[in-house]
């Protein structure tokens, strides 16, 4: 059984190695240590309470104007896929943005039917011009994006029903 708790700095090499993986099978970018330290407190993970060493599971929430967050970084290894840890990662997401009043979040993804599955609804990317101007600009791929972009308003209270 995993728990889905707010990221501590000692959280950080567990989600760098699991990213690392990730992005070496090309289904994200990387991110340095220096970069997981400054946006710690934008992550959650997934922990087995009984063997706290195993990490199930990691996403981060990231603001990117007044009434708009990122979905980023969810990644599950494969052996924990299937158990639900990529809904409860992005729940808690989800309820983070609902506190901070943000009313939309997006995601940028290689899975769009996990989050349509959430209800997100795709939407072409210029439609996102924070994004593209402070993070996809400088990105390596950039303009040629392969990745799909999603949508999902959370401004009323149905949002976070499980």
């Amino acid at each position: 059984m995993f728990i889905v708790r707010k990221a501590r700095v000692d959280d950080v090499p567990d989600i760098y190695q699991l990213l690392r993986l990730l992005a070496r099978e090309g289904l994200l970018l990387p991110r340095s240590y220096a970069n997981l330290y400054e946006m710690v407190q934008t992550f959650f993970v997934a922990r087995d309470p009984d063997k706290p060493e195993i990490l199930g599971g990691v996403a981060a929430l990231q603001v990117a104007w007044e009434d708009l967050a990122e979905t980023r970084s969810l990644a599950v290894p494969e052996e924990f896929r299937g158990l639900g840890l990529g809904r409860e990662l992005t729940l808690a997401l989800e309820a983070e943005a609902k506190a901070l009043k943000i009313k939309k979040l997006f995601v940028l993804t290689y899975a769009p039917g996990f989050f349509e599955k959430l209800g997100y609804r795709q939407v072409t990317l210029d439609s996102l011009p924070q994004k593209i101007w402070a993070v996809c600009f400088n990105c390596v791929h950039y303009p040629n994006c392969q990745e799909i972009a999603l949508v999902k308003d959370i401004s009323g209270d149905e949002a976070l029903s499980h």
